[in-house]
């Protein structure tokens, strides 16, 4: 029978720091066989969220240079719903993309419990098809504040749920994804804020972006952009990649 639970509260408003240059370490190059542009991206909204809030990064993606074609906004039927039921949404809406643009794979830019639906996605899927994902503020390991929220998903995003526990028995990614989670150290619906991390995976801890700030600020964007088109960030991890 399948589990119905899952997190978090409404959207905040954003916010965002000084303008930091994340330029490529010497010596890294982009993926030599395959440019930017031509691996498209989905972009994944969160708890209650749709599309709409993903506008600000998708623009971001276009002035870098991606095709408008090649970048796709993900809009649940039911977005305070099971994990479970959005990765299946998720799987067409990559099964689509692939079609429309022709390519072997795409990248996946997931925000809070949209980070969760991704995992599922990537853990449950023989041939997922994806390249590398950017978790923005996902609760890998529940919140606080799933408390406050409703929804079919509501049980999923509690802290020890038995979904999360399912998920985080298996390797945050599988082998020949690449992952890493970006966050803010003002998260107010990351409770605690380390449950945005994922054990082996690159961490970006940012001051001081809010929860929703994330899909806005300029310098996660530059992390965004870099990871996509070359498999780098120009700044050390805050967990060494390790935590």
């Amino acid at each position: 029978m399948r589990t119905r639970r899952l997190f978090l509260i409404a959207a905040l408003t954003s916010g965002s720091w000084g303008a930091e240059a994340f330029a490529v370490p010497p010596g890294r190059v982009a993926d030599p066989h395959l440019e930017p542009a031509t691996v498209p991206v989905l972009l994944v909204p969160g708890w209650f969220d749709s599309a709409r809030d993903l506008a600000a990064i998708r623009i971001h993606l276009l002035g870098a240079g991606w095709p408008s074609d090649h970048v796709a906004t993900l809009t649940f039927e039911e977005p305070t719903g099971s994990n479970l039921d959005h990765a299946d949404e998720l799987e067409s809406a990559i099964r689509t993309l692939l079609e429309e643009t022709g390519a072997a794979q795409v990248d996946v830019v997931a925000h809070s419990m949209g980070g969760l639906a991704t995992r599922w996605y990537l853990l449950s899927r023989p041939d997922p098809r994806v390249r590398r994902v950017v978790f923005l503020g996902s609760p890998h390991r529940g919140t606080l504040s799933a408390h406050l929220a409703w929804g079919g998903g509501r049980e999923e995003m509690m802290p020890d749920s038995p979904f999360l526990d399912s998920l985080n028995t298996a390797a945050p990614a599988p082998s020949g994804v690449d992952a890493i989670t970006v966050r803010t150290v003002i998260d107010t619906h990351i409770v605690p804020g380390e449950s945005a991390t994922l054990p082996g995976v690159p961490d970006y801890a940012l001051c001081c972006p809010t929860h929703a700030g994330l899909l806005r600020d300029p310098d996660v964007f530059e992390i965004v952009r870099s990871f996509l088109e070359l498999g780098v960030v120009g700044r050390e991890p805050s967990n060494g990649g390790d935590p």
